[in-house]
C-alpha cells in the first residue's frame, strides 16, 4: 500500500519483501548518465495482482503534478512500468501515474507508423487497475496494483516477462530508465530486463459486459431530401423532445491471450470533438484521428505501412465484432462492422434508404528472428450501390489483399515493406491496381535518417483506408543530426533536411520539395524550430488535380512556391505551456472563382499562424486555448482571397478523482468578399462563401473506472444559415445569411456499468 512508502523507504512486512530496483540511467538529455534525482522502485506480486511502489526523491516545490482527468497529465512528472507479457519484444502494456496518482494506460508497439498513430503509444487501451500518489517533504511516492486478469499473457508456470521502468522529470526534459534504454537503439523492448520465474498466476477466462442506457433530445437540420439534386424546401428542421436507446459492449478472453470484443448499437455521445485543423484550401483530404473506443482499442493489430483501414469511414455502426490477440508466434486481428450512415443520409423515398455498407478487415503476422515479422492483410467493403441516381447494378465492392514485412536489421536500423492489390466495382465500373511502400529507418545517438518509397497505381483504391493520392511514385528523405551538449540549458540542437519527389506513372514530374530546418531543444520542455526557406514545386494535371472544360485546359501548369517560418513551444512553469508558429510565403489557391471548378488554380500570397496556451490556475483546472489563422492574398494587388480563423477554448475541471466538468467553446470563420445574395461570379478570386460557426459543448463525467460511468452532456451549434433553409444555386447547399441561427442542439444522459465475471 502507499502508506508503506510514505517515509521514502519500505515499511511493513509486505513492502520489505518486495524486490528493489534502482540505478536508473538517462536516455534524455544525457544518454547513459545517472538520473539526477534518486529513485527506487519496489516490485512484487501475489496470485491476483502485480505491485509496484515508486519512491522518487526531489524538491517538492519543483515537482510538476496536477489533479486532472484520467490520461490528461501531459507535462507532469510521471513514473511508468512497461510489461512485455509475451516477452516477444514487440508489444507491451504501459501503466503510468503522475505524483497525484492520476492514471494513464496504453499499449506500446515497437513498429510504429507515426502518420497513423501518436508515435508508439496506443492510448485507447483502457483497463481496470489501481493507483495512488502523494507528494512528501522529500519528493513523492506512487503505488500501482495491476490485476492479472487485466492483462493477457501465455498460460503456464515460470513465466518470463520483459520489464522497463521509467521516471520522467519534465522541468529538466529528463527521461531515465531501468534498465538502460539507449538513444542509439530504436524502440524500448529490445533493451528490457527479463523478470523470470513468475508462477501461480493466470489472467483467467474472464468476461466483461458493459451495458449502457441513453436518454436524449435534439434539434437539427434534416437535408436528406437534398441529395442528389438540392431544391428549395428539401431541407427542414427536425426535433425530438425525449428519446432513448440502449446498447452493449462485451469482451471475452479466449485461451488466455485472445480477446473477443462485440458491440451492439454503440453510442459515442461522450467522445470529445476533433482538435481544430485548417481544412480550407487543402489539396488533399485532411486526416482526423479516430477517437471512438471500440475502433481504436487494439488498433495496432491492424496497422500496416499503407493505411488500409481508417475506421472513421464507418460513420454510424449498428454493431461490430473484433478478435485480437496472440497465439504463439502469430498475432491475429479480425474486425467486421456495418455502417447505416449511407442509408440514413438519403431521402426516405430513395431506393438506398436504410441500406448499409459492410466493412471487414483480417490481419495476421508472424514473428521471425528478433523483433522482425511478416504478415498479410485483407480488407473488404461491400455496398448495395453508390450510384445514387441510376441504380443499375446490384452492389459495389472494394477488396484489397497484400503482404508486408518488418525486418530489424540491427538495434539501430529497421526496414518495412508492403505490397497490396485492390479490386473495385464502383458505379458499374471495374478497376484494379497495386500499391507498394518501403521504408528504411536509422536511429543513432546523433544521426537520424529515414527514406520512404511509395508507389500507388492509377487503378488502386481503398474505400476503408486512407490513401488520398493515386497514380504516383514518390520518394521521401528525412535526415537530421543532433548535437547533445553535456551541460548547460541546451538539451540538443541540430539541422534537419526533408526532401520529397513525386512523379506519375508516365514519368511526369509532379512535385519536388526541399525543407531545411534548424531545431534547438532547451530545458523546461522548450523547443525552437526555424525554417529559413522551403522550396516547393507542384504540377497540376487537368481533370486529375483540378477540373476544367477540355477545350480550355492548360497543359500541366507548374507552380513554384516557397515558405519560411518559425515554431516555438515551452513549459516555463508548471502552470503554463505555450506554443506558436508563423509561416509565410506563397501557395496555390485551389478554390478559384467558379464553383463548377472551371477556373484554373493560381499562385497567391500565403500566411499561416497558430498560438496555443495551456493554463493551470490551480491544480485541478486545465484550460487549453488554441488560435489558428490562415490567409490567402493576390500577389498583384494584395487583395484578400479569404481569411480563415479558428478559436477554441477547452476547460477541464477535475473536482475529485471521479467527477469532472468539461466545456469546449469553438468559433470558426472563413471570410471572403462573397456575401449572401451576391450574383454568381460577383467575386472572381474564390467561390467560397463567407461562413461562420460557433459550437459549445459541455460534459459532466462521473467515472468510477473504465466501463462504469455517468455522462451528462449538452451541445449547441450556431451557423450563418438562411432561417428558411433556402438553397443557394451557386454552391448547392443551404444559402448563407448575415446572421447566425441554431442549426443543431443535443442534450443527453448516458450511464454504463462494467460487469466482470
Amino acid at each position: 500500500m502507499l502508506e508503506d512508502f510514505l517515509t521514502m523507504k519500505p515499511e511493513g512486512g509486505a513492502a520489505l519483501g518486495m524486490t528493489r530496483v534502482d540505478h536508473f540511467l538517462q536516455r534524455e538529455p544525457h544518454d547513459g548518465e545517472p538520473i539526477t534525482e534518486s529513485t527506487e522502485v519496489y516490485l512484487g506480486y501475489d496470485n491476483k495482482n502485480l505491485y509496484a511502489g515508486f519512491v522518487c526523491h526531489d524538491d517538492p516545490a519543483k515537482i510538476r503534478a496536477h489533479e486532472t482527468r484520467r490520461e490528461d497529465f501531459e507535462g507532469d512528472d510521471a513514473v511508468e512500468i512497461m510489461l512485455d507479457t509475451f516477452h516477444d519484444r514487440r508489444r507491451a502494456y504501459v501503466f503510468q501515474v503522475n505524483p497525484k496518482g492520476v492514471q494513464y494506460d496504453a499499449i506500446w508497439t515497437e513498429a510504429s507508423y507515426a502518420e497513423q498513430t501518436n508515435g508508439n503509444f496506443d492510448a485507447s487501451f483502457d483497463t481496470l487497475w489501481y493507483s495512488r500518489g502523494k507528494i512528501t517533504p522529500q519528493g513523492y511516492v506512487a503505488w500501482i496494483a495491476i490485476p492479472f486478469r487485466s492483462l493477457r499473457f501465455p498460460s503456464g508456470q515460470d513465466q518470463t516477462w520483459g520489464v522497463v521502468l521509467l521516471r520522467e522529470i519534465t522541468r529538466e526534459n529528463e527521461k531515465a530508465f531501468w534498465p538502460r534504454v539507449a538513444i542509439n537503439q530504436e524502440g524500448r523492448l529490445g533493451q528490457a530486463a527479463a523478470a523470470k520465474g513468475l508462477s501461480d498466476i493466470s489472467p483467467g477466462r474472464n468476461i466483461q459486459l458493459i451495458p449502457y442506457g441513453l436518454l436524449n433530445s435534439f434539434h437539427s437540420v434534416d437535408d436528406r431530401a437534398c441529395s442528389p439534386l438540392p431544391v428549395d424546401g428539401c431541407a427542414h428542421f427536425q426535433n425530438r423532445a425525449v428519446g432513448g436507446t440502449f446498447g452493449l459492449d462485451g469482451k471475452m478472453i479466449l485461451n488466455d491471450s485472445l480477446v473477443l470484443d462485440v458491440t451492439a448499437n454503440p453510442d459515442f455521445s461522450q467522445v470529445e470533438s476533433d482538435e481544430p485543423q485548417v481544412t480550407v484550401n487543402q489539396r488533399y483530404e485532411v486526416f482526423f484521428p479516430e477517437k471512438r473506443p471500440f475502433f481504436i482499442e487494439n488498433a495496432d493489430y491492424f496497422r500496416t505501412p499503407i493505411d488500409l483501414f481508417f475506421t472513421r469511414r464507418i460513420v454510424n455502426p449498428t454493431g461490430g465484432i473484433r478478435l485480437t490477440g496472440k497465439a504463439g508466434p502469430y498475432s491475429l486481428g479480425i474486425l467486421s462492422s456495418d455502417d447505416r450512415a449511407p442509408g440514413l443520409t438519403v431521402s426516405p423515398d430513395s431506393p438506398l434508404f436504410k441500406t448499409r455498407d459492410y466493412f471487414t478487415i483480417a490481419r495476421v503476422s508472424r514473428d521471425i528472428f528478433r523483433q522482425s515479422s511478416i504478415g498479410a492483410i485483407y480488407t473488404d467493403w461491400e455496398s448495395p450501390a453508390t450510384d445514387r441516381v441510376n441504380i443499375d447494378h446490384s452492389s459495389d465492392f472494394n477488396r484489397i489483399g497484400g503482404i508486408d514485412s518488418r525486418i530489424k536489421i540491427s538495434p539501430s536500423l529497421s526496414a518495412t515493406m508492403q505490397g497490396v492489390v485492390s479490386s473495385t466495382s464502383f458505379g458499374g465500373n471495374y478497376f484494379a491496381g497495386p500499391a507498394y511502400k518501403a521504408d528504411l529507418l536509422y536511429t543513432g545517438t546523433h544521426l537520424f535518417h529515414e527514406g520512404t518509397y511509395n508507389d500507388v497505381s492509377m487503378g488502386f483504391t481503398t474505400v476503408p483506408g486512407f490513401v488520398n493520392r493515386v497514380d504516383i511514385r514518390e520518394y521521401r528523405e528525412d535526415t537530421a543530426y543532433s548535437f547533445r551538449p553535456k551541460s548547460g540549458p541546451v538539451v540538443s540542437w541540430g539541422p534537419e533536411l526533408l526532401g520529397h519527389w513525386t512523379w506519375d506513372h508516365s514519368g511526369l514530374r509532379l512535385d519536388t520539395d526541399y525543407y531545411p530546418s534548424l531545431a534547438v531543444v532547451l530545458k523546461r520542455q522548450t523547443r525552437i524550430t526555424m525554417v529559413p526557406y522551403e522550396e516547393l514545386r507542384e504540377r497540376l494535371r487537368p481533370n486529375k488535380d483540378y477540373f476544367v472544360p477540355p477545350e480550355s485546359a492548360p497543359l500541366n501548369p507548374d507552380f513554384h512556391e516557397h515558405t519560411s517560418g518559425i515554431t516555438v513551444s515551452s513549459a516555463p512553469i508548471s502552470q503554463l505551456t505555450v506554443g506558436a508558429y508563423y509561416f509565410w510565403g506563397n501557395s496555390i489557391n485551389f478554390l478559384p472563382g467558379s464553383v463548377q471548378g472551371f477556373d484554373t488554380p493560381y499562385l497567391a500570397r500565403y500566411d499561416q499562424a497558430s498560438g496555443v496556451a495551456t493554463v493551470r490556475p490551480f491544480t485541478s483546472l486545465k484550460i487549453d486555448n488554441t488560435y489558428l489563422f490562415s490567409r490567402l492574398r493576390t500577389r498583384e494587388s494584395n487583395a484578400n482571397i479569404f481569411n480563415n480563423h479558428i478559436i477554441r477554448s477547452k476547460w477541464n475541471w477535475q473536482l475529485n478523482r471521479e467527477l469532472s466538468l468539461r466545456a469546449i467553446l469553438q468559433y470558426s470563420a472563413t471570410l471572403t468578399q462573397n456575401r449572401p445574395g451576391d450574383l454568381f461570379g460577383a467575386y472572381p478570386l474564390t467561390f467560397l462563401p463567407t461562413g461562420k460557426n460557433f459550437n459549445a459543448d459541455f460534459l459532466i463525467t462521473y467515472l468510477v473506472h473504465p466501463g462504469t460511468a455517468l455522462y451528462v452532456g449538452y451541445n449547441s451549434n450556431l451557423q450563418n444559415l438562411d432561417p428558411a433553409l433556402a438553397i443557394d444555386p451557386n454552391i448547392g447547399g443551404v444559402r448563407r445569411s448575415d446572421r447566425m441561427i441554431n442549426d443543431g442542439r443535443l442534450f443527453f444522459v448516458k450511464a454504463s456499468y462494467l460487469f466482470r465475471f
